[in-house]
């Protein structure tokens, strides 16, 4: 992941953090606005997506008609921050839902040349070279047949990203339902489904919760001290000898 955000163009190098720190898929890495961004709450506010139909681009709700907010991590907000002082957000319009929508204006984050970024393009252009410069992909790699998606930008692009932040959720204890929601999608179960090989195992869990409670300790753990039995001499007093407890001999006085 750091290797291909290396070699992407600082343009486009922004996309990485996005798709990996909040789980945005890449319509809606092209739709961000800066309104959409909270830095003082510290949440992404998804609302649009960038879209292609027969061709040409549009704004359109994401995924499900699903509007959703994300956590927005300190380390994401730092670099967003930082890319929107170099690149400062671009005014575009475009028709909302249907070529002829009525015509909807964001202040993006992502631009080209002013205008929306077009998904085929970028990952021609951008993605692909990014991959084959980090050695995701071979750079002899054969070319998809016209009209048909090339199977590495799927398996190596933005989804490989959302898996990504995915799997982090999932081994910090984040819940299913949780992740479904910041991911988009419409049922939890289908999280679970498309997740479940990436959940840690039980054994993992406990270890990772006995650990944890045992770092938490103020006071290291006291070793157990063996059992003390008491025996009585003859006149009556006690006698306390340090013995294992086995068989039938009296209560024990543990301490």
């Amino acid at each position: 992941m750091q290797a291909v955000a290396r070699n992407l163009p600082d343009q486009y190098a922004i996309m990485v953090p996005l798709g990996a720190g909040c789980g945005l898929r890449q319509g809606e890495i092209f739709g961000l606005a800066l309104d959409d961004v909270d830095f003082v709450q510290r949440v992404i506010h998804v609302r649009r997506q960038v879209k292609l139909l027969r061709g040409r681009r549009i704004f359109a709700a994401p995924k499900y008609d699903k509007e959703r907010a994300v956590p927005l991590p300190e380390s994401v907000a730092a670099e967003l921050a930082a890319y929107i002082r170099r690149f400062p957000p671009q005014q575009v319009t475009l028709p909302w839902e249907k070529l002829d929508g009525p015509p909807t204006t964001a202040n993006l984050i992502l631009t080209h040349e002013k205008a929306a970024l077009r998904r085929n393009s970028l990952n021609e252009s951008v993605w692909r070279p990014a991959l084959v410069a980090a050695g995701v992909v071979p750079k002899d790699r054969p070319r998809p047949q016209p009209g048909r998606r090339d199977q590495s930008q799927r398996e190596h692009g933005m989804h490989a990203l959302r898996h990504f932040y995915a799997s982090v959720l999932l081994d910090a204890g984040d819940s299913i339902k949780a992740i479904a929601e910041y991911l988009g999608h419409s049922d939890p179960s289908f999280t679970l489904r498309t997740y479940t090989h990436l959940m840690p195992t039980s054994h993992d869990r406990t270890r990772k919760a006995i650990d944890a409670a045992f770092a938490s300790m103020a006071q290291p753990v006291r070793p157990v001290r063996r059992v003390l039995s008491v025996r009585r001499n003859r006149n009556g007093t006690g006698d306390h000898s340090r013995v294992p407890h086995a068989g039938r001999t009296r209560s024990p006085v543990t301490c």
